[in-house]
């Protein structure tokens, strides 16, 4: 299965945005991707910071607008799955929203991040409440998709939890630098759960970002390689573009069925402290 991840930076329009998006679409389809992913919020930019909050929260559009429908249709007419994310229009306050439309222009998955920044202007938004899994239908037959955004990948329980429900790939839409240590979170994640993850950002000279967008595999060992393989299949520079790699599906399976990582000697009785809602001093943030 290939993923194209499309490194794009924002025009300062929906309408710039969107032309965009269909023209690295395009591109992805030309490199034989299964799968198109935007960055994080792509519909305005993730343009949050320095702005007042009334200004921006007034460029959240409905799932089912026009720069949406577009995307879907895109899907059908290329046989290719978008994962389209945008600021969306809810109740009582807007989401940070992805939702993946498979080839056939269908919506499958619809995630709203559960781990909004409430240290800044996210503080604004809704929540998510649920990392759902789906079986995304592609010409390699079905693959379990889940995804998680940006600051979920800071909590191991999210990815984890995508592992419990099937996941064999997580996306990951990202605004924010991805140095050494966001990275080594994802290689992390990737490891521990035996799943892909792919994650795209915002090139460099959009604020705050600096690409690296990345695919990792989750297959660290395997027969036939001696010690541990790099499970980084794809890591991009800072350009803008369509970066685009390819998962051995049937070396992922293969892998998930033999090897012990994930949740094959998990003792979840032990875990219990993980529900606790508790928050205790050094970790203690006034809102």
């Amino acid at each position: 299965m290939k993923l194209s991840l499309l490194q794009l930076s924002p025009t300062g329009s929906l309408g710039g945005n969107l032309e965009k998006a269909v023209a690295a679409c395009r591109m992805a389809k030309s490199d034989g991707a299964d799968i198109a992913l935007l960055p994080e919020m792509y519909s305005m930019g993730y343009d949050l910071y320095g702005r007042a909050p009334s200004d921006w929260l007034a460029e959240a559009i409905p799932a089912d607008s026009p720069y949406v429908r577009t995307l879907a249709a895109l899907a059908a007419e290329l046989d290719m799955a978008v994962g389209v994310t945008l600021l969306e229009a809810y109740d009582p306050a807007p989401r940070n929203t992805l939702l993946l439309f498979d080839r056939h222009g269908t919506p499958v998955l619809c995630y709203a991040k559960v781990h909004t920044c409430a240290f800044g202007p996210e503080k604004y938004l809704t929540p998510g409440d649920a990392f759902p899994v789906v079986s995304l239908d592609t010409k390699e037959g079905p693959v379990m998709v889940g995804a998680m955004i940006c600051y979920d990948r800071e909590f191991p329980e999210s990815a984890r939890i995508l592992m419990l429900g099937g996941a064999e790939v997580i996306l990951v839409p990202n605004a924010c630098p991805m140095e050494q240590n966001r990275l080594a979170q994802l290689r992390g994640r990737a490891y521990e759960n035996m799943t892909a993850i792919a994650t795209c950002n915002y090139p460099a000279g959009t604020p705050d970002c600096n690409g690296h967008s990345t695919v990792f595999d989750g297959v660290a060992y395997f027969r036939g390689y001696a010690g541990s393989r790099d499970t980084c299949v794809l890591e991009a520079g800072g350009e803008e573009g369509v970066y685009t790699a390819e998962i051995d599906l049937a070396m992922l399976r293969a892998y998930r069925a033999t090897e012990n990582q994930a949740n094959t000697y998990r003792r979840p009785e032990m875990y219990g402290p993980l529900l606790e809602r508790e928050v205790r001093e050094p970790f203690i943030r006034k809102k």
